[in-house]
């Protein structure tokens, strides 16, 4: 079994920050020799990741596991990357697994931070209307979200809006006071820390560059047998296990390929640059601001987001980038930028939508363009009062169609490799506020295809 070795300071002291009394129990693994065992290895360390394994060592405590990170750090890229917010479940389609998840999920999520200690704010959320044709999309998905039992809708006027957001304008908003803000990072640690308190280990820099099974056990040993599976690091590690569970992000498609099973449906990196709102102007935004969202386009537009630190996020747009954890505009990586274009189904993509993507750029490059956004929203915004801000990176997948999987891929295979793995391929937002319900759903999926 592997077991926890030596401790990570910067994890110590960012829960320490935020008040965690056991924050010295957030320790990471090394792997001291060659051969390690488990029965279930969890690879991938982000927020995805830990909330399953914390969920399969909740229901299986006699079973060993292990969570394999490439990085030093967990949750180091898209779940220490994003916006912060608690979504409500408004914008999914009645009875999807989207919407189930994400109502759950929130949910789930308010009690954690409750009963955990993880802080949070409950700061609520408009969907605003600036013109008369959105106000049929806005009351529609006020019906969409009372389909999917989102707590406490409604709709309000201008008077109302100016009353929750003193200096926002609009004709009409949808008022969803049960969206909240977290910091996702820490409660992906949080998870963590739960794993490891139940018998979990976490090794991190060990970066998965081929599952395979093990071609013969070492004389006298029965372990190849008992554990047929060998993950290798890029470094030569290895950890050898019954089963293999891949829940790798960015690296889905290519952690999927390295065990033999479809390349597709393909990951392609989306940057999405924020700008940030100086400080003596925190007083414009009290909660989230969000568009009303528009069908034509595939991504959800510009909105103003406080967060927990109590700095206020303005946007992202949305471009592709050309390295897979590329948060600067100037990143690239030729593998990366070379999957991507080569890729039929993100020329198809580009094609059906080269007006939106050329505004997106457009935007990225000159911020007086995304305040002229940013303006419709909250006119006494101007250029002065926004600095360029912190990036994420979304791992849309998509089909050789064109088309955004929106909706939740799991992939296996055949034979003695096959049967043993079981990748997440994509797990779409709002993955991290459904993480704790997308967590029994796929140790739901776990025990089904391996019998635990």
């Amino acid at each position: 079994m592997i077991r926890s070795g030596s401790s990570l300071a910067s994890v110590v002291a960012l829960l320490a920050r935020h008040g965690n009394k056991s924050a010295k129990s957030i320790i990471y693994s090394s792997i001291r020799h060659k051969h390690r065992t488990c029965d279930v290895a969890v690879v991938g360390g982000g927020i995805v990741g830990l909330a399953t394994a914390r969920e399969l060592i909740l229901r299986h405590p006699a079973l060993s596991f292990v969570v394999l990170e490439k990085e030093k750090e967990l949750a180091f890229h898209q779940s220490g990357h994003n916006s912060g917010v608690i979504h409500s479940g408004i914008y999914y389609k009645p009875g999807s697994l989207k919407a189930k998840l994400c109502v759950r999920g929130a949910t789930l999520t308010y009690e954690y931070c409750e009963k955990k200690g993880v802080p949070y704010r409950q700061c609520g959320k408009l969907i605003v209307a600036v013109e008369q044709e959105e106000i049929p999309r806005l009351q529609a998905l006020y019906e969409r979200g009372q389909q999917n039992n989102v707590r406490d809708l409604r709709l309000i006027d201008a008077k109302e809006i100016r009353e929750r957001e003193p200096y926002c304008r609009g004709l009409m908003a949808l008022d969803s006071p049960y969206t909240g803000i977290v910091d996702w990072r820490l409660m992906a640690l949080s998870y963590a820390k739960d794993f490891q308190e139940m018998g979990g280990a976490v090794v991190t820099e060990f970066e998965a560059a081929d599952i395979a099974t093990v071609t013969e056990s070492p004389a006298g040993s029965i372990e190849g047998m008992k554990y047929p599976i060998a993950i290798r690091s890029s470094k030569g590690e290895e950890v050898q296990c019954r089963y293999v569970l891949t829940c790798g992000g960015l690296y889905s498609d290519r952690l999927s390929q390295i065990s033999g099973c479809s390349p597709e449906p393909r990951i392609v990196p989306f940057r999405g640059d924020y700008l940030v709102l100086k400080p003596e102007k925190h007083y414009l935004v009290k909660g989230n601001i969000y568009p009303v969202p528009d069908p034509r386009f595939p991504f959800l537009g510009v909105h103003f987001t406080p967060r927990m630190d109590g700095s206020v996020w303005l946007g992202p747009n949305a471009v592709l980038a050309f390295k897979r954890e590329g948060y600067r505009i100037y990143d690239f990586n030729t593998q990366d930028f070379a999957d991507a274009v080569s890729f039929r189904g993100l020329w198809k993509l580009v094609f059906r939508n080269i007006a939106y993507g050329l505004g997106e750029m457009y935007r990225g490059v000159f911020v007086s363009a995304q305040v002229k956004m940013l303006q419709k929203y909250i006119p006494e915004l101007t250029a002065n009062d926004v600095l360029r801000g912190p990036a994420g990176v979304r791992a849309q997948a998509l089909d050789r169609d064109g088309n955004l999987v929106d909706d939740f891929v799991f992939d296996g295979g055949i034979g003695d490799l096959g049967s043993r793995v079981l990748h997440v391929r994509n797990a779409p937002s709002p993955a991290a506020t459904s993480s704790l319900a997308i967590g029994e759903m796929i140790a739901d999926e776990v025990e089904s295809r391996f019998n635990l």
